[in-house]
């Protein structure tokens, strides 16, 4: 007994369905106040019109209209439920079109990781423009390190992202395109005698205190950068790690050491931090091949993705990026 009271409460307290064809009937109604009329716009007989309204304020336990022999009026149930009824019919109406456009790219949402090298100059102008070609198109955005980025592919968290690696290194397992390439730079101490000079070599900075990303984060570009030191026979003195670049500077400002950082980080101007350009070098008499050129790193961001990925958002958005490369 107590299981059937149960039943009847949860299907008192569920939301009645009501059908678009009431809605309709309903506005045309509310429109005309006269159910004469508004049958012959609907192309109805008034009985039939009369049966729905009454079907309507049944489900959903309301009056909707006064109705005398003389007069039809709105409620204010009624009256509240005009633009709610306007506004559904109007999104119903855009349902197939917006359907369309999801097949086709143009609607849906795109969830995009990217590293914050990307954020400074790339990512700002293409998601400003991209929004401007396609409103349709959710995009969200997450900030995230190559490590926590193919964390969330597993997971299925997101559709694509911006990742930072050695030349030709890309994830492996994920469909990748090349976006940019640059050389890394060295930043500098403002404080640091380095400052100064203006012509800098390998072989000046490898006693010079480090501060690095961990390896975790980016373990090729992080080898890359132990083997630069390694051919000169030395191994880099790694005063700090740190995450992101903006604190890689922010620490290099602050006087703990020089960092290697992708060239695009020029734009984040932070007083303290002088940026130089540092050439291919030789060994230093204490270490290295004989005659050998030690050539500083440079680095890669490619978009990658799972092969398996089927948003046509996302397809899309690779196309636009291919326009705005080219």
């Amino acid at each position: 007994m107590k299981d059937a009271l149960h039943t009847v409460d949860a299907a008192a307290r569920k939301p009645p369905l009501v059908e678009l064809r009431l809605w309709r009937q309903f506005l045309a109604v509310a429109e005309e106040l006269h159910f004469g009329r508004a049958a012959q716009g609907l192309n109805m007989t008034q009985p039939p019109l009369t049966q729905a309204i009454a079907q309507l304020e049944a489900l959903l336990g309301v009056r909707l209209f006064d109705r005398t022999k003389r007069s039809v009026r709105l409620t204010a149930a009624g009256a509240a439920l005009v633009p709610e009824a306007r506004d559904l019919l109007a999104r119903a109406l855009a349902l197939p079109a917006y359907a369309r456009a999801s097949a086709d790219g143009e609607a849906g949402r795109l969830r995009l990781a990217f590293v914050s090298t990307v954020g400074f100059d790339l990512l700002p102008r293409w998601v400003l423009a991209f929004r401007e070609h396609y409103p349709k198109v959710q995009l969200e955005l997450i900030e995230a390190t190559g490590d926590v980025q193919l964390q969330a592919f597993e997971r299925g968290e997101i559709d694509a992202g911006f990742m930072l690696h050695s030349p030709g290194f890309a994830p492996p397992g994920l469909a990748n395109r090349r976006i940019s390439q640059d050389p890394l730079v060295l930043a500098v101490p403002g404080q640091s005698a380095l400052a100064s000079q203006t012509a800098l070599t390998v072989s000046d900075l490898l006693d010079q205190p480090l501060v690095i990303f961990p390896r975790r984060i980016l373990p090729s570009l992080y080898d890359a950068i132990f083997a630069m030191y390694h051919a000169s026979g030395r191994l880099p003195r790694v005063a700090q790690e740190a995450i992101q670049m903006q604190t890689i500077v922010n620490l290099v400002s602050a006087g703990l050491g020089v960092a290697w950082v992708p060239e695009s980080v020029r734009q984040f101007q932070r007083p303290g931090v002088v940026y130089r350009s540092v050439p291919a070098g030789r060994p230093s008499a204490r270490g290295g091949a004989r005659g050998a050129s030690v050539v500083v790193p440079g680095c890669e961001t490619s978009l990658v993705w799972p092969v398996a990925n089927a948003n046509p958002a996302l397809a899309r958005f690779m196309a636009f990026i291919d326009a705005e490369s080219g």
